[in-house]
């Protein structure tokens, strides 16, 4: 997961959300330097586990945050604060009956 300026996780804010960028791997993370223009910067990273930033991170957060993973490439996947990805006390869809 790329850090920012202060040191802290990487975001964005996409459709009224707040999306933490992670990678799964150096050339992914890359890959996404490369589309933004900025391949020669050096990327200051922290490496973690999936589920962690998901069950841990996400529900820490005073905000609602979902996961954007491996962005500007071929298998990015977006996994949103809803029920089943993350837990109920931080999933946007909490109260609603499914």
């Amino acid at each position: 997961m790329p850090l920012d300026e202060a040191g802290g996780l990487w975001t964005a804010q996409l459709g009224g959300l707040d999306w933490i960028y992670a990678f799964c791997d150096e050339e992914a993370l890359a890959r996404f330097a490369a589309a933004r223009g900025e391949a020669e910067r050096e990327w200051t990273y922290r490496r973690g586990v999936g589920a962690r930033l998901l069950d841990e991170v996400v529900p820490a957060l005073d905000f609602p945050c979902g996961v954007a993973l491996n962005v500007a490439g071929p298998d990015g996947a977006v996994f949103p604060p809803v029920r089943g990805i993350v837990p109920a006390a931080a999933a946007l869809d909490a109260g609603v009956a499914a």
